[in-house]
């Protein structure tokens, strides 16, 4: 099973951020910075977990999350929205979206490392 994560941002500060601290944990990480490129990334590359900022300059992750679902390479691939929308039912109206997990910005290392654990051990269940 692949130990590719995907993380999709277009911060270049929060990408590089999230970038150093999976790459430290020992997890090979691609990265795109709109939801076009993410989902054609994620075709190619099947990552194990895909952390998706909510807010990209082409597409937001609602609709990135959508295609990703409609194909049939990426449909069961695990998506973490990784937002920086984090008030009040924020969380629970992505899980009701189609999210599998959710990390508020700014990321916390504990999350960020427990929520990529979290899936990666669901695809080896």
């Amino acid at each position: 099973m692949s130990s590719v994560i995907l993380v999709v941002d277009d911060n270049e500060a929060n990408l590089k951020l999230a970038r150093e601290i999976l790459t430290a944990g020992g997890y090979d990480v691609v990265s795109a910075v709109r939801g076009e490129q993410a989902v054609d990334v994620a075709r190619a590359r099947r990552p194990a977990v895909i952390l998706l900022d909510m807010r990209l300059p082409d597409i937001d992750g609602l609709e990135v999350l959508r295609r990703l679902r409609n194909l049939p390479e990426t449909k069961d691939l695990p998506v973490v929205a990784m937002t920086a929308q984090a008030m009040t039912g924020d969380r629970e109206r992505f899980l009701a979206a189609g999210c599998d997990g959710y990390i508020s910005k700014p990321i916390s290392l504990q999350t960020l490392y427990a929520e990529v654990k979290r899936h990666l051990a669901g695809r080896t269940a």
